[in-house]
Parts: structure tokens; C-alpha cells; sequence
């Protein structure tokens, strides 16, 4: 009888040891929104604006970026110069590549902490984020520009669920509706829009507004984010994710139109991106990509 009653006390440790660990692994992966997702992928209607991202290929993979040591983090395109931008995080710079992944300069950064995202908003102007504290740092450079120092821009702190390496992760820039969308890479995953910070008058208070869609921010399954892009001619959303190695693109509902993977064997590549950081797109619709420490990736449609 002791035996049996052993047994029975046994099962049911393992039992809940069992409904422990699969709720921690659906939380950690987020299994229920995977579903979610995957189910308005299939009954949506073909959209038109959708970006096709499943005939994106690889044209150049993982190429080292040389002359950057540091972990590379973010990555944006300047339509004016036809070039892009990227910070380092350790030792904080913003350097400039051309569009083959070479670095063309590089301007070191003071006082901006933990620079995690770069991102155009306009001819020599950009904005850099630092995800410990929080804050958006709205700056200029010019041929000129020889180092860039927090205290000459314009900050703004925005104090949401702060903790840890869990901040401001990512950046992406509306031109016509004049928003900027920002990362939280977790805890909670989400995407905030910050209204009349970019913008000339952004000194002005009442001009400022903050918003976040739940909607949108509950179809996210990945695990965190990394990165954003705003397509202009679609007005959809790509969403990058460094641990669930996917691309989401987002509708301008915020809607799921379609996702693909970085993983091997996805669109040509030959081994899964390690790491991925950073993505931007052209005028032609090219996807580039930067994974830590320092590669450097470029997407064609086919």
C-alpha cells in the first residue's frame, strides 16, 4: 500500500512537473501567438501591397565588415546619400557603409550609453537610441561631422517597462504620417510610435504624443525584436527578430501579411544568420542585414 501511495505521489510531481514546463516553453516561445499568426496568414486574402518576401535571395552573405571589430547593431537607409548606417555598442560609433557592406567613415559617439538603433528621418538628420535608459537622441551630421556628443542633440526618455537589456531595440521612420516606430525588444515584446519628436518643432510639448497598438503587439510571436523597416510604398511594417531568426511584415493594420526565416536553406542562405541586428531597405526594394559581430547581408527579389 505504501508502494502504491509512493507511486501515486509520484505521478503527480511528474505530472505537474510536466504542465510546469510546457507552459514555460509555450510563454518563452510563444507558441499560442505562433499559432495566431500562422492562422490569419492562411484565411487573409492575397494582398497586393504585400512585399513577397518568400522571393527574397541571398546576393551576398555574411561578408565580414572590415574595419568594424564591435558588435554592429541596427542598420538604416539614407536615400539621399545611397548609403547606410549603423551604430556599434561597445565601443559607440556610427559608421557609414556603401551599399557592398565597406565602411566609408566612421564618427565616434559620446554620452549616448548603450546606442542600439540609428535611423533617417530626413536629409542629415537621423535618430539614435540608448536601450538602457531608454531615450531617443535626435542628430545631424554633414560631411563634415567628426564626432557626435549627446549633449549638442535633442533627447527624449521614454519610461516604459524598464529592466535590463530589454529596451529600445529598434527604429523605423513613417516620411508622410511623420512617426517613428520604436522596438522594445521584450518583456514585453511591442512596437511604440512617437509622434513629434522627429519633426523641426520638436521642442514643443503638446506636440508630442505616444501610442502603442495592443492588436499589433499581441501577433507578434517572436521572441524579441531587433530591428524595424517602414516600406513607404506599401506602408507595411517589417519586424526582425534576432532569437526567432524571422522577418515579419505587418499590414497597415498591423495585421500579419507574411513572415520568412534566416535560417539555412531560406532564401539561398547557405548557413543561418547568426545573430541578426539590423535590416533596411532601398529604393529597389533591396533588403540589407547586419548580424552581430560584424556581417554584412544583402537580399534581392527574384
Amino acid at each position: 500500500m505504501r508502494r502504491l501511495c509512493a507511486v501515486k505521489i509520484l505521478v503527480a510531481c511528474l505530472i505537474c512537473l510536466l504542465v510546469l514546463a510546457s507552459l514555460f516553453v509555450g510563454r518563452q516561445y510563444r507558441v499560442v501567438e505562433r499559432l495566431r499568426f500562422n492562422w490569419h496568414v492562411f484565411w487573409q486574402s492575397a494582398d497586393a501591397q504585400s512585399l513577397g518576401l518568400s522571393d527574397y535571395q541571398v546576393v551576398i552573405e555574411g561578408k565580414v565588415i572590415d574595419g568594424l571589430d564591435d558588435n554592429v547593431s541596427a542598420l538604416s537607409y539614407d536615400p539621399d546619400r545611397k548609403t547606410l548606417f549603423t551604430v556599434t555598442n561597445k565601443n559607440s560609433e556610427l559608421a557609414e557603409l556603401n551599399l557592398e557592406g565597406q565602411v566609408i567613415r566612421r564618427i565616434p559617439l559620446t554620452g549616448f550609453g548603450d546606442a542600439e538603433a540609428v535611423e533617417y528621418i530626413g536629409p542629415g538628420s537621423y535618430v539614435i537610441s540608448d536601450e538602457h535608459s531608454q531615450s531617443l537622441f535626435k542628430v545631424h551630421v554633414n560631411d563634415q561631422t567628426l564626432f557626435l556628443d549627446a549633449n549638442d542633440s535633442e533627447k527624449l526618455t521614454l519610461d516604459i517597462d524598464v529592466g535590463g537589456n530589454n529596451g529600445f531595440e529598434g527604429l523605423a521612420y513613417d516620411t508622410q504620417a511623420q512617426r517613428l516606430f520604436v522596438a522594445k525588444e521584450r518583456k514585453p515584446v511591442q512596437i511604440i510610435e512617437v509622434r513629434g519628436f522627429a519633426q523641426a518643432n520638436a521642442r514643443t510639448a503638446n506636440a508630442l504624443e505616444v501610442t502603442t497598438d495592443k492588436a499589433r503587439n499581441a501577433g507578434l510571436f517572436v521572441r524579441d525584436l531587433s530591428s524595424l523597416q517602414f516600406d513607404e510604398r506599401s506602408g507595411h511594417l517589417l519586424a526582425l527578430s534576432d532569437e526567432s531568426r524571422q522577418i515579419l511584415e505587418l499590414d497597415t493594420a498591423g495585421r500579419p501579411v507574411a513572415n520568412v526565416s534566416l535560417s539555412k536553406g531560406s532564401m539561398g542562405l547557405h548557413k543561418s544568420v547568426p545573430q541578426a541586428e539590423g535590416i533596411a531597405m532601398g529604393d529597389d526594394g533591396t533588403l540589407y542585414l547586419v548580424s552581430e559581430p560584424n556581417l554584412f547581408y544583402v537580399f534581392k527579389k527574384q
